[in-house]
């Protein structure tokens, strides 16, 4: 599996951590241990304060280290790296204000019409992230359990991003998390982000692995898979603790 891996790239949500939730010890050990021997991208829907507060904030990790994460937070239509003792922002594709404005009455409008605006929630059901609108049916900090039997076919929000769709032909509305619908510039999805890596880093997506809890066809994951890159699936943050224990020594035993 790691022959010629130059990159590992992890989905965020329910593969580093439990969803909206702190990133375990087993894992971050596992992933500071891999920043050794090779650079590392985490990609996710979410924003910045996502990835800070379920990944930096619990991640004991050195400059040097932190010099090989790869941060994409909106499918990679941000790219932030560390450098001087922060992270900085190499670029961000930003929707512009009428397209945002559009995008919030649009889900907001069907969210309400299919009865799907909940009046119990935790925290914000619309966020606007610059590059993404996300919609949260329960709210952005709605713990798990809840989230889970909300919409445990997924038929809810299907129902509601082909009904955005319709609205917002010239965006891309898609299915994000247990109970989001996220919208964006059209193209945009995880496999527009690994694109956007391999140009900026010089490896080629065919060097790079891709984990990931939802490579399933209609997984917010497959589109990586669909692009051809080395792809493997886990089920939680505990298998891909137990991945990257496995092939971190192989990884080392090969490097130069």
């Amino acid at each position: 599996m790691t022959d010629h891996v130059r990159l590992i790239a992890f989905d965020l949500d329910d593969t580093l951590a439990p969803s909206k939730s702190p990133m375990p010890g087993r894992m971050a050990d596992a992933l500071a241990s891999l920043l050794d021997v090779v650079p590392v991208c985490i990609i996710s829907g979410g924003h910045f304060g996502q990835f800070r507060d379920q990944v930096l904030a619990h991640l004991d990790a050195t400059a040097d280290q932190l010099s090989r994460l790869h941060l994409m937070p909106t499918c990679g239509t941000r790219y932030l790296r560390h450098a001087d003792g922060e992270w900085k922002q190499v670029y961000a594709h930003d929707l512009t204000e009428d397209e945002r404005a559009k995008a919030r009455a649009a889900v907001e409008g069907e969210a309400r019409r299919l009865g799907l605006w909940e009046e119990q929630t935790w925290g914000d059901i619309l966020e606007d992230r610059g590059s993404q609108i996300t919609f949260s049916a329960l709210g952005q900090q709605a713990p798990l359990e809840a989230k889970k039997a909300w919409d445990p076919t997924g038929e809810k929000k299907e129902m509601l991003r082909d009904a955005v769709a319709k609205l917002l032909p010239e965006l891309e509305v898609r299915s994000g998390g247990s109970t989001s619908v996220d919208i964006t510039r059209a193209g945009v999805d995880k496999a527009y982000g690994m694109v956007r890596l391999s140009e900026q880093t010089g490896i080629d997506v065919a060097e790079m692995l891709f984990v990931g809890d939802r490579l399933d066809e209609g997984g917010n994951d497959y589109p990586v898979k669909r692009l051809g890159m080395p792809t493997q699936a886990v089920a939680d943050w505990r298998e891909t603790a137990e991945l990257v224990e496995r092939i971190v020594p192989s990884l080392a035993a090969a490097r130069p």
